[in-house]
């Protein structure tokens, strides 16, 4: 199985062809440095993004406060741990850092405030 992925760990953005089964990586042509060829094995077996979004507030001037998760999540993780988001409310008196939803979806990750909430 071939796949093409873009490689996002520098701004050269290779374009980078993987092949192997589901698990493991046989080949990859066209990454330009050895941190490429790490993201490109990585992103292949095992893909992850920095979830960022919103949450509701419990009113007052914001109505949403920007949030994200402290480290990548699964991509296959994504759209339960949004669930998750879509159903917490935050008080306000939040400052940047702190945990919104600590552990979500046994992840490991944390949900934290992007932006001080008064």
């Amino acid at each position: 199985m071939n796949k093409d992925i873009i490689c996002t760990v520098c701004p050269r953005g290779c374009r980078i062809t993987v092949t192997g089964d589901q698990k493991s990586v046989a080949a990859a042509e066209g990454y330009g440095c050895k941190r490429g060829l790490e993201y490109a094995k990585a992103e292949y077996a095992h893909p992850v993004r920095i979830l960022t979004t919103t949450v509701k507030t419990d009113g007052g001037d914001e109505k949403l406060l920007p949030v994200r998760s402290s480290r990548p999540i699964p991509k296959e993780k994504i759209f339960e741990c949004m669930e998750v988001i879509r159903k917490t409310t935050v008080k306000s008196n939040v400052k940047s850092h702190d945990v919104v939803i600590k552990n979500i979806c046994d992840t490991g990750a944390d949900i934290i405030a992007s932006k001080t909430l008064n």
